[in-house]
C-alpha cells in the first residue's frame, strides 16, 4: 500500500500576490542573465568557438525553462486572482502604492530584456545558420562558389 502523497498547498491571496511580484524579481533577474549569455554565445558563434556554444547551450537551457516555468505559474495566479482574461496590466493596476509603481517598473524593464533576448536569439540564430550554409558550399560546392569563371 502507497502513502498518500500531500496536497500542495493552497495559496492565500497574499501569498498569490507575493509569488508574482517575487517572480517578476525572479526573471528581471534571470531575464539579464539570459541576455549575458546570449551575447557570449554571438561572440563564440563568430570565433567558431563550438566548445563554448555547446557550454553555452547548456546553461541556457536550464535557465529557459526556469523562467518559462514561472511565467506559466504568473499567468495562472493572475487568472485565479482576476479571471481568464486578466493580464499583468490588470494585476498591476490592483495593486496598491508605494508597490505598483516598483511592480510597474520591473514589469517595463522585463518586457525590454525579453524583446531584447528575442532579437539576441534570431540574430545568433541567423549567424549559426549562415555560417552552416556557408560550410555545406564550402564541402559540398552547391553553388559554384568555387567553379571557374
Amino acid at each position: 500500500m502507497t502513502a498518500a502523497t500531500p496536497a500542495a498547498p493552497r495559496l492565500t491571496r497574499q501569498g498569490a500576490v507575493a509569488a508574482l511580484v517575487a517572480g517578476v524579481a525572479q526573471d528581471l533577474h534571470a531575464a539579464a542573465e539570459i541576455h549575458a549569455l546570449l551575447e557570449r554565445q554571438f561572440q563564440a558563434a563568430l570565433r567558431h568557438r563550438g566548445a563554448e556554444l555547446a557550454q553555452l547551450a547548456e546553461e541556457l537551457t536550464p535557465a529557459l525553462d526556469a523562467m518559462d516555468a514561472r511565467r506559466r505559474q504568473r499567468v495562472a495566479l493572475v487568472r485565479a486572482l482576476h479571471g481568464p482574461d486578466a493580464t499583468m496590466a490588470t494585476f498591476i493596476a490592483t495593486q496598491p502604492e508605494p508597490g505598483r509603481a516598483t511592480l510597474a517598473a520591473n514589469w517595463g524593464e522585463l518586457e525590454r530584456l525579453v524583446v531584447a533576448c528575442k532579437g539576441a536569439t534570431t540574430r545568433n540564430g541567423n549567424l549559426l545558420a549562415e555560417q552552416f550554409t556557408t560550410m555545406q558550399r564550402v564541402l559540398h560546392g552547391g553553388d559554384g562558389t568555387y567553379a571557374p569563371r
